[in-house]
């Protein structure tokens, strides 16, 4: 990553699912000045609330198109902490957790890491359905993501 990164990106994510395990959607809103995107997917299988939470914010860096500085908003503090405490801890231990289990979604975690590479990412938490206006349109762009999925699946029946 160059050393040269002076934009800023302030990205809000959620995700969910509709029952947990179920069909699942995610959601993100970026926003760099005057500049809005809105990005939202889903998976119409059974998937979870953790998975959905993940690809949020991997999605979202994905997107970007050149190394920036991004401030990071998710309301799961399971993304939160895995990403700032415990994802260097587990791929020293081979993704195996304190506990000597596999880690859970780690397909997701490797994901996570290489995006963050790519850029200077400070993450925060927020309080969900708190009435922070991105985190309530991540909310709903999430929301869209799982009721899109669906649709596309039932069309393909």
């Amino acid at each position: 990553m160059s050393s040269e990164v002076s934009e800023t990106v302030v990205i809000h994510t959620d995700g969910g699912c509709r029952p947990n395990p179920g069909p699942g959607g995610w959601g993100a809103v970026l926003r760099m000045r005057e500049h809005v995107r809105e990005m939202c997917g889903g998976e119409p299988g059974a998937t979870s609330n953790n998975r959905m939470e993940l690809t949020a914010p991997i999605m979202a860096l994905e997107a970007l198109t050149r190394p920036v500085t991004v401030h990071l908003y998710t309301d799961s503090t399971y993304v939160r902490n895995g990403i700032t405490k415990w994802v260097l801890g587990w791929e020293r231990n081979g993704w195996m957790t304190s506990a000597k289990q596999p880690v859970k979604n780690v397909d997701l975690w490797q994901r996570l890491q290489l995006a963050c590479s790519q850029h200077r990412v400070e993450w925060f938490w927020v309080k969900g359905h708190s009435g922070v206006a991105d985190n309530e349109l991540a909310d709903q762009l999430a929301t869209r993501g799982l009721e899109e999925a669906v649709a596309a699946a039932a069309l393909a029946i």
